[in-house]
Formats: structure tokens, sequence, C-alpha cells
């Protein structure tokens, strides 16, 4: 697919060509800030750059590379129980995929922004947030009782389907009603199938990942796509169709033709965590998404976190030594890190590259890497509210169906005040489906402000018109070439990923892709088992 048809695809009813966009937004003299996290450090990697001498040596019992969930919590859990030798070496961005930023008081997520309510399997992430004070009372009882200020309230989420807004996220007003009961029928089997066990007596879906069942007859979709299973099935609904991808693009990053039939299923079937006071489906946000959790994670730590990156990581006879590259307004730094066993909490695409001997640990990159999503995360401060259209009121979560775009959600609709601020921002979200992840990413790179401010903004323009932009004050987009691992077609027999998982020398893993999924709850896990082995000793 060439880079015209990537950009000018199937989009909502009624937007208007992004040409015509494009235009509007040059008029308004609107230049977005440009963020690539990670991208100059990758660059280094890529390019071999030699470093300057380490400036700095750092004695530590455990080192752990990278801030993201999985670091911070083998670093809550570390200094939870004691064991506070340790240092975090940030990684290019501090948070990783959990960051958020500001504009003023205004906080927003620049990756994800929700937390599903926990099922019961998620007792790692149960003490977490007991800990953190999110849940208040009863954390390991199926029906916790969250702190209020942290749950979803209404209007949760609405879709702008056919020129009108409708409640809920899948078609349902002026669709025919064949297909309205091809769609009870997808959700009863998905209620269905979720409290099934396999032959092993597990839940066949559960987070994380691996308290799931290895019935062989289930693990067997992992051999074919989610779409290929879905036609077996009998499902053809367009409605319904549009919706499930939508689901595979919003938390896989890829479409459902690209998605094991197995992950699709497990994010449908998997979830299931209730709470005391609020609905079984219920989400956690905040209006700066994770960078809450993960900034109450470490200050829980302790607050062990410095800045750099880890460039080369290489066992030695006392256990590890990791090379770290610093940048910062002075220039390029380098320091290392000497210690007794180190967390290796970043993408297995970078430590692929870092680690000396990769292949020592069964993983061989070139068969077991899995592919990654490339991601656009784009905040629009605004001056004042658009007007709304009449059928369906302003909610969290605003998708259009069919739009480029994963919607929108609101900064400030968690705020409780009689008189909210008059200023909001709009978080947009894009994963860059429809042509390869790798082609994806060039495009990224080579594409003009104004071509990334058109795709960024599409949803909102579908939804108000190119007029939105007369109240955009300002617009901030962070670009995640390597966002997430993808869950593809015969990701569950990966052969080197468990052998990762099992390490348990000098050298640990801990990162979602140890799951193939991208999940703050996957994230946690493996970096709460990293936090254990190093206890035991």
């Amino acid at each position: 697919m060439d880079r015209r048809s990537f950009l000018i695809g199937a989009g909502a009813a009624g937007t208007l060509a992004l040409g015509t966009a494009a235009g509007y937004w040059r008029w308004q003299e609107i230049t977005p800030h440009i963020y690539t996290p990670g991208q100059a450090e990758g660059h280094f990697l890529r390019d071999r750059k030699s470093l300057p001498a380490p400036s700095e040596e750092i004695n530590t019992d455990v080192v752990i590379l990278g801030s993201g969930i999985a670091g911070l919590t083998a670093a809550w859990k570390l200094n939870k129980e004691g064991h506070r030798n340790f240092v975090v070496i940030d990684g290019p961005q501090a948070y990783g995929n959990a960051a958020g930023g500001r504009f003023g008081d205004l906080a927003y997520p620049t990756g994800a922004h929700y937390l599903p309510l926990p099922s019961m399997e998620s007792v790692h992430v149960r003490e977490l947030l007991h800990d953190l004070g999110i849940i208040q009372k009863n954390p390991m009882a199926r029906r916790p009782y969250y702190d209020e200020r942290c749950i979803l309230h209404a209007p949760e989420d609405r879709l702008l389907y056919k020129g009108r807004w409708q409640e809920g996220i899948i078609p349902r007003e002026g669709v025919q009603r064949w297909e309205i009961e091809q769609q009870d029928r997808f959700f009863k089997e998905v209620e269905r199938i979720r409290s099934l066990r396999g032959s092993d007596g597990k839940r066949l879906f559960a987070i994380p990942l691996v308290l799931s069942s290895a019935d062989p007859a289930w693990r067997a979709l992992d051999r074919l796509s989610f779409e290929e299973w879905l036609a077996q099935q009998g499902y053809n609904a367009p409605t319904l169709l549009w919706h499930i991808n939508y689901c595979c693009r919003d938390d896989y990053g890829a479409e459902f033709d690209q998605v094991s039939a197995w992950a699709g299923l497990h994010y449908f079937c998997s979830r299931g965590g209730e709470a005391e006071n609020a609905h079984a489906s219920a989400w956690l946000t905040w209006p700066g998404g994770l960078d809450v959790i993960a900034s109450g994670m470490n200050k829980a730590a302790g607050n062990h976190r410095r800045t750099g990156t880890a460039m080369s990581l290489r066992k030695t006879a006392n256990g590890v030594e990791a090379l770290c590259l610093e940048l910062n307004a002075n220039g390029v730094r380098s320091f290392t890190v000497k210690a007794r066993r180190a967390i290796c909490a970043m993408p297995l695409f970078v430590a692929a590259r870092i680690i000396t001997d990769m292949s020592g640990f069964g993983f061989d990159a070139k068969r077991d890497l899995p592919p990654y999503a490339p991601w656009m995360v784009a905040n629009f401060l605004v001056k004042e509210l658009p007007g709304e259209r009449p059928q369906a009121p302003l909610s969290w979560d605003n998708v259009v169906y069919q739009g480029k775009g994963l919607g929108y959600v609101v900064s400030t609709h968690q705020d409780i005040r009689v008189t909210p601020p008059r200023e909001t921002v709009f978080t947009a979200y894009i994963a860059l489906t429809g042509q390869s992840p790798t082609e994806a990413r060039r495009w990224l790179v080579a594409a003009a402000p104004d071509e990334l401010l058109d795709l960024a903004a599409s949803d909102l323009t579908a939804a108000y018109g190119i007029q939105f932009g007369r109240y955009v004050q300002r617009a901030d987009i962070t670009l995640r070439g390597h966002a997430m691992a993808i869950p593809h077609i015969g990701f569950l027999s990966t052969k080197g990923m468990q052998a990762l998982r099992d390490a348990d020398g000098p050298l640990l893993f801990a990162h979602a892709d140890l799951s193939g999924l991208s999940v703050f709850e996957e994230a946690a896990w493996w970096g709460y088992q990293a936090a254990l082995k190093v206890l035991r000793g």
C-alpha cells in the first residue's frame, strides 16, 4: 500500500478529504509538537555509534533496566519486602507506555489510559492496587471496594454511526435485525466460553496469560487467525465484524486477520473483575492515564530511579555489567552499572540488541521476536468544548464507526467539580494498521507534521467537522514506532519465549513481551515474578 492510499483509505462516513483538512490546519497555523521517545537512543544502537568513556560506576545488588510497568512492579515488590539495594535505570522514557504529560493543570496520557478491574487470577495487581490505595477494602475478595475517584463514571462511551451518536461502541440503532441477532449470539458465546475450564481444570482464558488452560483442543486456535475463526462460526454481520476488528486494533495494534484466534478470544473471555461499588465491566481511569499508577508505583518503590538507557549488558564473573547512555542538554555521557543480578525490563527487540549472548538463553531473535505495532497518541488542548450533536452526550471514550483512529478520550471526564474548567484535552489514539508494521514505521519517519496532524485529528474532524481546529490551542503528538507486541498467529508456540520466562541466573527477564500481549497485568506479572526470583536468592 502506498503512502497516499494509507492516508486517505476507508474512513468515517461524512469525513472530509484529508487534503481539505490539511489546508485548514495550515490556514490555522497549528504546528504540532512531535515527540519520538527512544528514537535518539535507538539510533545509537542501530548505528553502533561509539560512546564516550564511562564517567561514573554504580555498584548495586540489583539493577532494573526499564521503568515501565514491569520494571516498576519489580522495584515496588523488592522495596515492599525490604530488599532496597537496587537501582532502576529509566530507559528512553520514564514509565514507558504508561507515561503522561501536562498542559498546565491538565494532565493527559501519552500511552495507556485505563485499567480493567483485575480478575481473581490477577492477585499481583490486586496487591499492588491495595498498596496504592486504589483498592480500599478486601483486595482479594471477589468484589473489592475501590476508590470512587478512580472508577470511570457515566457517560462512559459512545459511537458515531451514520452521522448520529449512540451509547456504547457497537452499533445497535439503525442496524438490521439479523445483525443485532448475530451480535447477541456472539456475546452470548463469549459468556459461555468465559466460564469454561480446560482438561487441566484451568480457565480457558485467564490474565495473566500463563494461568490459562493448556488444553490442546483450545490451544489449536492459535494456528488460525481470529478472522478465520469468526468465519468458521458463521459470523459475518458487518457491524459485529467492525466491532471485533476495532477491539483487536485497540488492544493489539493489528487487525483481526493478523491476530491469533486464541488471542482474539482471550481479549473477550479473560476479563471478569468485579467491584463492590461498581458494575462488573467498569474500568479504572485517571486524567493522566496510567501515568498516575506508574508515579504511585515509583513512590511506593522508594524512588530508586535514575535517567539513562542500557546500551549493552553482559554477564561477568561477579554478576552483570551494564553500559548506559545518558542524553541531556549538556550532551552525551555514559556510565556503568555493576550488579549481582539484572532484571531486563525492556522490550525484547531492544534486549536482543544489547545482551551480548541472547542466544545462550535459547532465544533466536530472527525466529522468536514478535512483530511490533506502531502507534500515535495525540493530545489536543482545546480552549472550550466544541458543540455536540444532540443524540448522546460527550463521553469519556468517543469512537467513530470505521474511523481511521481508535476514537478519543476526554481528560476532564473524571473531574467532579461542580464547574469543570472550560479547557480540556482530547487524546486521540491511532494504531497504524492497514499495512505492515515496517511500512507504517517508514511512513511515520517520512511524514510531514501536517500529515501526522491530519491522521491524528481524523476522528475529531469526523465528529466536529474541520471547524474543530478553531478550538485547538496546542497539539502534541507522541510517536511510538514499536508500541506493542502483536499476538500473531502461532505466538503461543514461540520457542524461545519459555526459556526467557524460566531464566533464573544473574540475568532475569520481565516485560509484557514474555506473554506476547502488551497489557498492564501481563507486564506487572513478569515484574512481580522477577522480584520473587531475586527475593528467593
